[in-house]
């Protein structure tokens, strides 16, 4: 029998993780969200990036802010993602900032604040694999915002997930753009990338 495309394996693979991580309990959310940010403060090539790319968190996925807090409170810039459908573009972000409802209902920076180009990216997926695969909300945000990145300078992506959403293998298309580093509540793993 013949596996069904890229494109529709991923969709099947991603309502199937997802229902594993909307089924985690609240507060292990939060207190896996805060040893994720533990790990990644102590991964030594984070230290001194600046800036930072994060994102704001929806549904169920991993709640960056207690990492990009820390980073800040340690000297280093933190942009969050805006939506300028079908890219993205980063801008500065402090905790306490107006954020205002962007595409898809994600909360970001509005216009007026300062836009960067970030060294480092922390990004949300829905799947991930060992080799640094994943599978995100199927809109291609991420991975056409990495190579736009990429173009300029390096850039260091770290997936944020939890342990719950490792797959074997994700079916990679040539657009898509692997990880470097996916931290967990459970482990850092480097990537095959």
């Amino acid at each position: 029998m013949q596996s069904p495309p890229p494109p529709a394996l991923k969709e099947r693979l991603r309502g199937e993780v997802f229902a594993r991580r909307d089924g985690l309990d609240k507060e292990f959310r939060h207190e896996a969200a805060q040893r994720i940010a533990d790990r990644a403060l102590a991964f030594p090539q984070l230290e001194d990036v600046t800036p930072v790319g994060g994102y704001w968190p929806i549904r169920s996925e991993v709640d960056p802010r207690p990492l990009m807090e820390a980073l800040i409170a340690r000297g280093q810039d933190v942009a969050l993602s805006q939506i300028l459908h079908p890219h993205l573009s980063w801008r500065l972000w402090r905790p306490g900032d107006v954020l205002i409802k962007g595409g898809f209902g994600v909360r970001e920076p509005g216009p007026d604040a300062p836009e960067v180009f970030p060294k480092a990216l922390l990004v949300p997926l829905v799947a991930f694999d060992r080799r640094g695969g994943r599978i995100g909300y199927g809109k291609g945000h991420f991975d056409r915002a990495i190579a736009a990145l990429e173009a300029q300078h390096p850039v260091l992506t770290i997936g944020l997930a939890y342990a719950v959403q490792e797959i074997d293998e994700v079916p990679v298309e040539p657009h898509d753009r692997l990880l470097d580093v996916i931290i967990t509540e459970a482990e850092l793993i480097r990537t095959t990338s």
